[in-house]
């Protein structure tokens, strides 16, 4: 909690741990002789440190503001106090103000997003440093603000428990993802605390202050992590808009278009929503007017987004001719999800020489017990690897095995990814006049094949039945409500 107050000249402002007084042209901070359970100011020497480490970690950003820390004697006598002094930045140049009035900032936001880039290329690594990007640190950091939150009481538990939920379930799964992040060099001594009323748009170019400086690990973060942050503000300030803009931006100009899947940006941005919500609900506790509403805004962006990131596999199955690879195609682009089909596979599995024969027979040829579980196993395997990198799979194939679904259900278990069973259906005639007008391509069956399928198919229950006589983008949406909910 906060109180300030002011004369014509000067504007005094004060936390819970320091003092910051503001004249015409600079800004002087100082550190409350405290002592919590994260921070200990309580000697000069102490707080001279603690200073000292401000002005250097904020350097980085912001060299021309963090001027440096002087010593300002007590003429009555007491001890000397160190001051961090500050140039100034103009408070209607102060991004969440620019925002919140409707003002353009987009082309601040892409030099916002080149100076983080920028920040990131050279900012510390090392072994200290890529310890905190690997799914313990983050399942550790999650665990400590789930169960703070709880302690204070504020928000719903129902939320803290589907966020724990969600949180276990993402990390449990992605240990390929978060090693191949920090093996890639992601990991970095950044900023931490990346918000809008942070970030000055000056006419050269932003400014960002005040980066985390009382805990080095907690400032160990991917740097997506560091980006995310400042998206998460921009979109609880009501600009979902801006924050994607920003996150396009800074993932152009950080090298970061192939290597990231979204659903590790929706949990990086699940997680700083959750320390909003934590730190808005202890304000809660100190007194703060609002802080419960803010804090229950915060949790439930947070749980949006970690739906979001929630990693899938989708089975779409059904006998030849019933529009399944076209039903695949759409939901994976809906879905931004890999398409993974056994008729493509096959062929390429042929053409490397790893199964023969030709196609035409239900059980011979390529389509022989061996081959089928070659195809199969192939698709498994790389499905499995792009689970584990955090990008949810649309499997296109026939499905007709009870045997193969289970084996696929098993993966998803293993790989901590919810699993979906989709059925693509037409009447018989319908499925004979597709296959005989449409284009040559991966698929081999005929209506004779199908016939011969359709009779030898174990019964699928578990599936969501689409019939795709309807028109592509009404089954699209029926696949979208199966894998996501009624609420899509």
């Amino acid at each position: 909690m906060s109180s300030a107050w002011s004369t014509p000249f000067l504007t005094v402002a004060e936390t819970h741990s320091g003092v910051l007084v503001l004249s015409a042209d600079r800004a002087h901070k100082m550190k409350k002789p405290v002592r919590t359970a994260f921070l200990d100011f309580s000697t000069p020497a102490r707080r001279r440190a603690a200073l000292d480490r401000e002005l250097e970690l904020n350097r980085r950003l912001a060299p021309d503001v963090y001027l440096g820390v002087v010593t300002v004697e007590d003429p009555l006598g007491g001890a000397a106090e160190p001051v961090l002094v500050m140039r100034r930045m103009p408070d209607e140049l102060r991004l969440s103000t620019m925002v919140t009035q409707g003002r353009a900032v987009d082309a601040h936001l892409v030099a916002l997003a080149h100076l983080v880039a920028d920040f990131h290329g050279t900012a510390r690594r090392g072994p200290e440093v890529d310890a905190e990007g690997g799914a313990d640190a983050l399942r550790e950091r999650w665990g400590d603000n789930v169960d703070q939150a709880r302690e204070m009481g504020v928000l719903d538990a129902g939320v803290l428990d589907e966020v724990a939920e969600l949180v276990a379930q993402f990390l449990d799964g992605r240990g390929p993802l978060l090693a191949l992040r920090v093996a890639q060099g992601c990991i970095v001594d950044g900023h931490a605390d990346l918000i809008a009323e942070d970030v000055f748009c000056l006419p050269d170019g932003p400014r960002v202050l005040d980066c985390l400086d009382f805990d080095d690990r907690l400032r160990f973060v991917d740097r997506l992590d560091d980006a995310a942050f400042l998206a998460m503000d921009l979109e609880h300030l009501g600009r979902p808009g801006l924050a994607a803009d920003f996150l396009h931006d800074y993932a152009l100009a950080s090298g970061e278009t192939v290597a990231a899947p979204d659903s590790l940006v929706h949990h990086y941005t699940a997680y700083r929503a959750f320390v909003r919500a934590k730190v808005e609900g202890l304000q809660h506790t100190q007194g703060r007017a609002g802080a419960a509403e803010q804090a229950a805004g915060y949790a439930d962006l947070a749980l949006r987004h970690l739906r979001a990131a929630t990693v899938r596999l989708v089975l779409v199955g059904g006998l030849p001719g019933t529009g399944k690879s076209t039903v695949a195609a759409a939901l994976a682009a809906e879905l931004g999800a890999v398409v993974l089909a056994s008729d493509v596979l096959r062929v390429e599995l042929r053409a490397a020489g790893e199964i023969a024969g030709e196609g035409g027979t239900v059980d011979g040829g390529a389509y022989s017990a061996g081959a089928k579980e070659r195809v199969l196993a192939a698709l498994l395997d790389r499905a499995r690897s792009e689970l584990g990198l955090g990008r949810s799979v649309v499997l296109d194939a026939s499905w007709t095995s009870a045997a193969d679904r289970t084996r696929v259900v098993s993966l998803a278990l293993q790989g901590s990814s919810d699993v979906t069973e989709l059925r693509c259906v037409v009447p018989a005639e319908v499925a004979a006049q597709r296959i005989h007008q449409r284009p040559r391509g991966p698929s081999e069956a005929t209506p004779e094949i199908a016939a011969a399928m359709a009779r030898s198919a174990d019964p699928w229950p578990e599936a969501v039945a689409l019939d795709t006589t309807a028109p592509l983008p009404a089954t699209v949406r029926e696949a979208l409500r199966a894998v996501l909910g009624p609420a899509r």
